[in-house]
């Protein structure tokens, strides 16, 4: 898609701390993290969420999560713990349209649901 960040991420033309690439995926440190380790996984194929990838592609979302795992553990954190979160939805607060997968832990993460619970 020509107006996607990520595809442009994907593509090169928007400059990006690359951490792992795979033939279907790429992944990338979050430019906002959320902990200690924040990295993006995308599909290099654009799809709006994760929920328009399974339908489309499920052995490609299997890629993702995959390529997720293999992150944890280049970045020393898949022993001590980690969080992959798909955000799919106005509610669960995504912003981007590319389907992606975070990468979340190098610390102590909080407890999921709503703010101050």
């Amino acid at each position: 898609m020509s107006d996607c960040l990520f595809c442009k991420i994907i593509a090169g033309e928007i400059p990006s701390e690359k951490v792992h690439e795979t033939s279907t995926t790429f992944a990338f440190r979050d430019i906002n993290p959320q902990s200690n380790v924040h990295v993006l996984v995308v599909p290099k194929a654009h799809h709006e969420d994760a929920a328009a990838l399974a339908a489309a592609d499920p052995r490609l979302l299997a890629d993702v999560i995959t390529a997720g795992a293999a992150v944890a553990k280049q970045e020393g954190i898949d022993e001590s713990g980690y969080r992959l979160v798909f955000n799919t939805g106005e509610h669960a607060g995504r912003t981007v349209f590319h389907a992606h997968l975070h990468v979340l832990g190098g610390e102590q993460l909080g407890l999921f649901g709503r703010p101050g619970s």
